[in-house]
């Protein structure tokens, strides 16, 4: 055995910008359907902080698989366990590709940022 759980789901519920659209929930749903599916010994839902993609959330990112996804909402919640946490698939429709490495912080994000003189980056 090369690690504890065969896969760890991190969901991003930090800040204001998932956690106002939900990221608690979907972890909470994604975390109970694990269980009620007795995988709880092989899939992991964590709670995460930022992955510094502001604005394109709630987001996730499964390990080892390095697939990330975007938009997330409860309603996903089902589908992303049966297909990426069950079976190993992911769900192209909500996959996150950036169009640059490291922050991508959308405009809104960064407005907001600057008018209350900070930055997450």
């Amino acid at each position: 055995m090369d690690a504890p759980y065969r896969r760890q789901l991190f969901v991003c519920t930090y800040g204001a910008w998932c956690k106002i659209d939900g990221s608690d929930a979907i972890r909470a749903e994604l975390k109970g359907l694990v269980h009620e599916a007795g995988m709880q010994n092989e899939v992991r839902v964590t709670k995460s902080g930022c992955f510094g993609q502001c604005g394109h959330g709630p987001m996730a990112v499964l390990w080892p698989e390095n697939v990330w996804y975007h938009k997330l909402t409860l309603a996903d919640a089902p589908e992303l366990f049966e297909a990426q946490l069950k079976d190993g698939r992911p769900v192209e429709r909500l996959r996150y590709r950036p169009a640059k490495p490291g922050s991508n912080k959308t405009p809104e994000v960064k407005a907001k940022e600057a008018e209350k003189g900070k930055s997450v980056d």
